[in-house]
């Protein structure tokens, strides 16, 4: 390693440290590759570890024995670089915040004669365009009251039909698409509305009269709804007193530390007024560092795609790599981006009303997570496993192949992040290599978790090992399969065993080890996901083939097609060529008119 350090250039670039079992330690970022670098060590009288750096980096340099890195042609360029490895490859001493969140924004196109409201989470082009926003709760509670208390354009598509639809007999739309309203007096009404998006109170006043006369009509459920997006809609303000005595627009960013968990905490300040807010909880929290941590936080939250940035950010501490993000920052909008840290006045204060709500949001954190803490002791893990994710996968005679990932983070599911896979492997080894691989590859979109927990025994457990080495991302893996006796499953009720396969080795537990209950929770889970998908996949096929079979195609026809194509969606893109020569048959026409619609 040290011929590689004294030989580094003096350019911008990306650095990283690897132990002796070739696991990424740490990326890391320098504007002058030469100098950051050689800043670790001390090459006189003996080379050894610099004593000046934190706690955290003597320890990863005394693991490291193999240093990698990139040239770039800026800064920035590392910058941007150094986010993206950090988040996919996962390093064992980088922190890791996880919001992979993009938050909705309202928006409205003044270019139309009528224009009405829409959601985006994404940039829409227009030169008429407003955007309100970002609202991480209750952006959609604020939507449905605008149509709601306001008698705009409901749908899309009612200019479009030229006629009055049912909203204007219930008399929630004006029907401009007969002309029974001029241009002039809707965009009054376009203008009242933007003014409730950002003082609400007659938007929620409005919603609790309605909400009235629907309880005394006794129409509870829909009395019931719009309680809800009263409740939603008032959420949105975080109550301050702070008065910047201008038409302000401000992001303010405070991030810190516990001792079981740290936060992130974000106000959204528009026309000088806090309009929205949004927390994050990270862990990891031993290896703790600000600037990172500052650094991570608005790279990943000003994405390419973010619909509109306040042109200055407030963060609640000073860290060293603001100068160059908010250089980043600009080049990405296009627009001047300024980061501050405000020792004295009204923005000191935002910044220490974010700070307050990180110390409440730490004060009110529970210890839950005792289980997972077992676990990591019991499996010698690297780190505790706050985010789990579980394969499974599900076929039956090799028909309808699927696969499932359901994810546990923080002590419940998080059933957004589960995913579905149709897999095409005969095999299930190859199937779970399927699975892995292509969840490999969103790691950069979506991260790594902490722990993988397999279906499945030590030939699963070795291709993960091998795929993860791959592609140099550092993550425990476990593996769990039922206990075999006479070759067979052993599924007796109440004396059925498990074995763990693990890193170390082979685990097992007695059937009523609470750590090997929640071990298995998470595969059963990953199995009725699976089964699931595979249980209507397998409908839908046994549909195509018995239409088939009406049709004059017989069972072996159609079993030639899947053993040639795989999938009925793979057959129904064939050619005709294709499935003549597979079949011997000119049947194209049947197969496509009959599974199209399925």
């Amino acid at each position: 390693m040290i011929s590689t350090i004294k030989s580094l250039p003096p350019s911008p670039g990306v650095y990283q440290y690897f132990d002796a079992q070739d696991r990424l330690l740490y990326v890391g970022k320098a504007k002058n590759l030469r100098n950051r670098v050689k800043s670790y060590w001390r090459f006189t009288p003996d080379f050894s570890v610099n004593p000046a750096q934190s706690p955290r980096i003597i320890k990863m340099l005394h693991e490291a024995v193999r240093l990698d890195y990139v040239v770039v042609g800026s800064e920035e360029d590392a910058l941007i670089l150094e986010n993206s490895l950090i988040k996919q490859l996962k390093p064992k001493y980088n922190i890791l915040l996880r919001d992979d969140k993009t938050y909705p924004y309202i928006y409205i196109d003044e270019s139309q004669a009528y224009p009405r409201f829409e959601i985006t989470r994404k940039v829409v082009k227009g030169r008429d365009i407003t955007y309100y926003g970002p609202f991480p709760s209750g952006g959609r509670a604020l939507f449905d009251a605008l149509y709601e208390v306001y008698p705009l354009v409901q749908k899309k598509s009612c200019l479009r039909e030229g006629k009055a639809c049912l909203f204007f007999q219930i008399h929630k739309c004006l029907a401009p698409c007969e002309g029974r309203i001029s241009p002039e007096e809707y965009n009054q009404i376009v203008q009242e509305a933007k003014t409730a998006i950002t003082k609400r109170r007659k938007l929620t006043d409005a919603l609790k009269e309605k909400m009235g006369r629907l309880a005394i009509q006794e129409r509870f459920e829909e009395a019931a709804a719009l309680r809800d997006n009263i409740e939603a809609i008032s959420a949105l303000t975080v109550r301050s007193d702070i008065d910047l005595a201008k038409q302000t627009d401000l992001d303010i960013f405070a991030i810190l530390n516990g001792d079981e968990r740290g936060v992130v905490v974000k106000l959204f300040m528009r026309q000088g007024k806090i309009i929205s807010s949004a927390y994050n909880y990270f862990r990891h929290t031993h290896i703790f560092e600000e600037n990172e941590a500052y650094k991570q936080a608005l790279l990943e939250f000003y994405t390419i795609d973010t619909p509109q940035t306040a042109q200055t950010i407030l963060t609640a501490h000073r860290f060293a790599d603001a100068p160059q993000v908010a250089q980043t920052l600009s080049s990405r909008f296009g627009k001047k981006i300024v980061i501050e840290n405000p020792l004295r006045g009204a923005k000191a204060k935002l910044t220490e009303l974010a700070l307050q709500n990180c110390r409440e949001l730490l004060r009110n954190t529970k210890s839950d997570t005792v289980m997972e803490q077992k676990i990591a002791d019991l499996l010698d893990l690297s780190v505790i496993p706050y985010r789990i994710e579980t394969f499974d996968n599900s076929h039956m005679m090799g028909a309808a192949t699927v696969g499932g990932m359901v994810v546990w983070n923080e002590n419940k599911w998080d059933k957004n992040a589960y995913r579905r896979y149709t897999l095409h492997a005969r095999d299930e080894y190859g199937q779970m290599s399927e699975m892995l691989k292509r969840r490999i590859e969103h790691f950069k979109t979506e991260p790594a978790p902490d722990l993988w927990v397999l279906d499945g025994g030590q030939a699963n457990l070795n291709l993960a090992f091998s795929l993860l080495k791959e592609a140099q991302i550092n993550l425990d893996v476990i593996a769990i399969a039922k206990e075999k006796l006479d070759a067979k499953a052993h599924r007796a009720k109440g004396a059925a065993k498990d074995i763990l396969y693990t890193a170390g080795g082979i685990i097992e537990l007695k059937p009523g080890d609470k750590r090997l209950h929640w071990i298995q929770r998470q595969r059963d889970e990953a199995h009725r996901y699976a089964i699931t998908y595979h249980q209507n996949k397998k409908r839908k096929e046994d549909t195509q083939i018995s239409l088939l079979k009406q049709k004059g195609i017989g069972k072996a026809t159609v079993k030639k097609l899947i053993d040639y194509f795989g999938t009925f969606d793979a057959i129904r893109n064939a050619s005709a060529e294709e499935i003549e020569k597979v079949t011997n048959r000119k049947i194209s026409s049947i197969i496509k008119n009959n599974t199209e619609e399925l």
